[in-house]
C-alpha cells in the first residue's frame, strides 16, 4: 500500500523553490558585479567616462582634456535676462564672477522683450539689465548664507541685484519719474530729457555741473532739465545742502542757489548746521524770512528722502548719475559726451 504525506512533500517543494531562488540571485548580483567592475575599468582605461562607482570614490576626474572637480554645492540654475541689441548687457563677464563664488550654477539667457522675459521683468521688479534670476537652490550654498542681503526673494525665485557690488548697468528698463517738485529748467514738451541724480558737497559733481551748465545752454529750448538728490551719507553737509535748495526752488530761484552751492562746496562743507544756507539766501535776495522757516521746518523732507529712494531703486554707486531720454551715464563724463547723446537722442 502507498503512503501518501502531504504536508511533507509540500515543504520539500517550498525548500527547494528557496533554494532556486537564491541561486538566480546570486548569479544576477554576481553578473552585475562583474559587469559594474567592467564598466569601471574600461571606462578608465579609454577615459570615455565615469561609473558611479567611480564618481563616489574621486573627488578630481580627468577625461577627454577636461578636468571634473566634485561640488558639495547643488546645481543652481540661473536665468539671464539681457537685450541682444544692447552690447553693454554682455552678462559674461558678471557670469565669470558669479562662478567663481558660486562654480555650480549653469545659465539660461531670456530675451527681455519675449514674453518670458516680459514676465520676468513684471514679477521680479526688474529696471535694469542684465538681470539674474537664480533657482531656490541658490539659498542652499555658501554664497547665500554670507551674502543673502544681494538676494531678492520673488515668486519666480531669487533676484540678484548687482549694482549692488558695483558691475555696471547694461542697459535701465525704466527712467525717472518726474514731479512737480522737482527743479527743473527748459521746456516740458522737449524731445530730450536730461535727469540728474547729484549731491552738492561732492566734488566731481561741482566738476560735472560746471560742464553740464555750458552744454545746457548750447541746447536751450531743446532740453528739460530735471535735478534730483541723492546726498551720499559720507557727506555730512549733504542733506542740508539738499533740503536749502528746495526750498530755493520753492521761490523759483534753484538754479541760481544750487550753482551757488557748488561755488561755494568749500566753505559751507566745513560747517556745521544750516546758518551758512540761510545766509546764502539773504546774499542772492531770496525772501529770507520764509526761506528760514523752509529750512527749519524741513519742508521738503519727503521730497529728498523721494529722490533717495528713486536712487537706491536704480541701484546708483555713486554720483553724478544721469539720464538723457533712456541712456544712463554714470560719472561726471565730459562735455563731448553730453553732446553726442543729446545730438542721437534729438536725431531719433
Amino acid at each position: 500500500m502507498d503512503i501518501f504525506y502531504p504536508r511533507e512533500e509540500k515543504k520539500e517543494e517550498k525548500n527547494t523553490g528557496k533554494v532556486k531562488n537564491f541561486i538566480a540571485l546570486s548569479v544576477i548580483l554576481a553578473g552585475l558585479f562583474i559587469g559594474s567592475l567592467f564598466v569601471d575599468i574600461a571606462q578608465l582605461i579609454t577615459g570615455s567616462g565615469f561609473s558611479q562607482g567611480i564618481i563616489q570614490k574621486y573627488d578630481i576626474l580627468s577625461s577627454g582634456g577636461k578636468t571634473w572637480v566634485a561640488y558639495k554645492e547643488p546645481k543652481v540654475s540661473v536665468q539671464v535676462i539681457t537685450d541682444e541689441s544692447c552690447k553693454k548687457c554682455d552678462p559674461q563677464e558678471a557670469l565669470v564672477w558669479l562662478r567663481r563664488v558660486m562654480p555650480t550654477i549653469q545659465a539660461f539667457s531670456v530675451e527681455s522683450t519675449s514674453s518670458e522675459g516680459l514676465r520676468l521683468t513684471e514679477q521680479m521688479n526688474i529696471v535694469s539689465l542684465p538681470a539674474f534670476i537664480f533657482s531656490r537652490d541658490v539659498a542652499s550654498t555658501d554664497f547665500y548664507s554670507q551674502a543673502s542681503s544681494l538676494f531678492i526673494e520673488g515668486e519666480a525665485g531669487y533676484f540678484f541685484d548687482m549694482g549692488k557690488i558695483g558691475l555696471p548697468v547694461g542697459k535701465y528698463l525704466d527712467t525717472p519719474q518726474i514731479t512737480e517738485r522737482d527743479a527743473t529748467s527748459g521746456p516740458k514738451d522737449a524731445k530730450v530729457t536730461i535727469v540728474e541724480f547729484s549731491d552738492f558737497q561732492c566734488a566731481y559733481c561741482k566738476e560735472f555741473q560746471s560742464d553740464l551748465n555750458q552744454v545746457l545752454k548750447e541746447y536751450a529750448g531743446k532740453v528739460l532739465f530735471v535735478y534730483k538728490h541723492f546726498p551720499l551719507p559720507s557727506h555730512a553737509q549733504a542733506e542740508n545742502a539738499s533740503l536749502a535748495s528746495l526750498c530755493a526752488n520753492e521761490q523759483g530761484n534753484f538754479s541760481v542757489y544750487a550753482n551757488y552751492l557748488f561755488a561755494k562746496q568749500d566753505e559751507w562743507g566745513k560747517m556745521k548746521g544750516t546758518q551758512k544756507f540761510k545766509d546764502y539766501a539773504w546774499y542772492l535776495g531770496l525772501n529770507g524770512r520764509r526761506f528760514s522757516q523752509c529750512l527749519d521746518t524741513k519742508k521738503y523732507e519727503d521730497t529728498l528722502d523721494a529722490d533717495k529712494s528713486e536712487a537706491q531703486k536704480f541701484s546708483f554707486v555713486g554720483v553724478p548719475s544721469t539720464f538723457i531720454n533712456d541712456v544712463f551715464l554714470s560719472g561726471a563724463v565730459t562735455k563731448e559726451v553730453l553732446r553726442q547723446v543729446i545730438d542721437e537722442e534729438l536725431a531719433k
